[in-house]
């Protein structure tokens, strides 16, 4: 119900209230504390009250009852995105908004995100909408650790998961070892 509502309303959203939109003079990306399993609800609240709002998430694989099925979920459960301008806007009214518990603080004010992190994920996002944390890379690929203890090993991809976990055979000592890492430490060789 919320999610065909948020749809809707964001085809009423003038274009500058575009996530993907370079962000104005003194607009930081701020981080959002939603109520437990609330999260569509805070994200319709704040896109009415004209926030820009960025709640990333994904395709994931559930299990239950031995049967695997994919479902659209959060990336961050009960954590999105909201840009403010600490100056200009009125950013105390996003604490009180229906299905929001708080914007993360330091002190008095809200802590801003550091640059970069938000555009990262923006870039991640397919056209469903979906963060796709495998972009780029598929099962069998050769690829170049670029993070972590075995930066620059080479390896192949053996299995990724939709929690951003891969299984990689890496080329060390000799033989095939296998490693579990993170995607964002990995790139295609």
């Amino acid at each position: 119900m919320y999610l065909e509502r948020i749809e809707r309303s964001e085809t009423m959203l003038p274009r500058k209230w575009d996530v993907r939109s370079p962000l104005e003079k003194g607009e930081r990306w701020y981080v959002v504390r939603s109520l437990p399993r609330q999260e569509a609800r805070a994200e319709f609240q704040l896109l009415r009250q004209r926030f820009p709002v960025f709640f990333p998430r994904a395709t994931k694989t559930v299990r239950h009852a031995r049967k695997l099925r994919m479902v659209k979920g959060a990336v961050f459960p009960t954590y999105m995105f909201v840009v403010l301008d600490v100056e200009r806007d009125r950013w105390r009214s996003v604490n009180g908004t229906g299905g929001v518990a708080s914007l993360i603080m330091q002190g008095d004010t809200p802590q801003p995100v550091p640059v970069g992190v938000v555009e990262n994920l923006l870039d991640l996002v397919d056209e469903e909408g979906m963060v796709r944390l495998d972009r780029n890379l598929r099962e069998g690929q050769t690829v170049r650790v670029v993070a972590g203890v075995f930066a620059n090993a080479i390896g192949v991809l053996e299995r990724l998961d939709a929690n951003g976990r891969v299984r990689v055979l890496l080329d060390i000592m000799n033989g095939k070892v296998p490693a579990h890492l993170d995607r964002l430490a990995l790139e295609a060789a």
